[in-house]
């Protein structure tokens, strides 16, 4: 039987990279669809995971560009005849002060956060949807649960991934197709760099990722609507 296939976005580096380096080392021979902007990474992203004993294909593709993720969502169904799990995982983050805020800041936030996670599923969810099967994951954030201030464009994203994730779990879920949320606090990624909070207070990545395949790996008869991750100590 072939192994599943697995979209990931984001996947050059942070959580996304992790959650295919995980895949590929708990999945023996896994099929990873890897999409993000910045080539070195993903390269280097797809060679730990081939080495790992996944077979791997790359897509270059703005996840924000509607005409970009119709012909990334081509390649991959061309090359890997559909897509089992999708996991969307690209976003954006930076501090924003309400009254501070730049329209341009505003569009850029949403467009990365909520837009990009619609023309992903959109492009990929109607092949799961004729076959009866498939899993999608949306990456939201404690940011998407519980507002705090400097965090008008980040928050307002993801509570829109919010509220159109359980969307698509109430007109998904007798198709066959589960979806899972997930809401992460903070965690050691590139997101944080430079803004001076303490690394030893957040999550490792490989603890968030392994959350996606264990989830992944229960029961058809199961899904985990929602699944909120946070530091041991709590929020920063």
């Amino acid at each position: 039987m072939a192994k599943p296939v697995v979209l990931i976005t984001g996947a050059s580096q942070g959580i996304g990279a992790e959650i295919a380096r995980t895949f590929a080392k708990q999945l023996k021979g896994v099929r990873l669809a890897l999409v993000a902007r910045n080539e070195k990474n993903l390269t280097k992203t797809a060679k730990a995971c081939a080495k790992l004993g996944a077979t791997v294909a790359t897509f270059l593709c703005d996840v924000t560009d509607e005409t970009a993720v119709d012909a990334m969502a081509a390649a991959v169904t061309k090359r890997f005849k559909g897509v089992d799990v999708l996991i969307n995982n690209a976003g954006r983050f930076y501090p924003t002060e309400f009254l501070a805020m730049s329209v341009a800041d505003f569009d850029g936030l949403i467009a990365a956060n909520l837009r990009s996670l619609f023309l992903v599923s959109r492009a990929i969810v109607p092949a799961m949807v004729k076959r009866g099967r498939g899993d999608v994951f949306n990456m939201s954030s404690i940011a998407g649960q519980n507002p705090y201030p400097g965090g008008a464009g980040y928050c307002a994203a993801k509570f829109g991934v919010t509220g159109l994730s359980k969307v698509m779990r109430e007109e998904l879920k007798d198709k066959g197709v589960r979806v899972c949320t997930v809401y992460p606090g903070a965690t050691m990624s590139p997101s944080w760099e430079g803004s001076g909070a303490d690394w030893t207070k957040m999550m490792p990545t490989a603890d968030v990722a392994r959350a996606f395949y264990d989830i992944y790996q229960l029961s058809r008869k199961t899904v985990v609507e929602d699944i909120v991750l946070r530091p041991q100590g709590g929020d920063l």
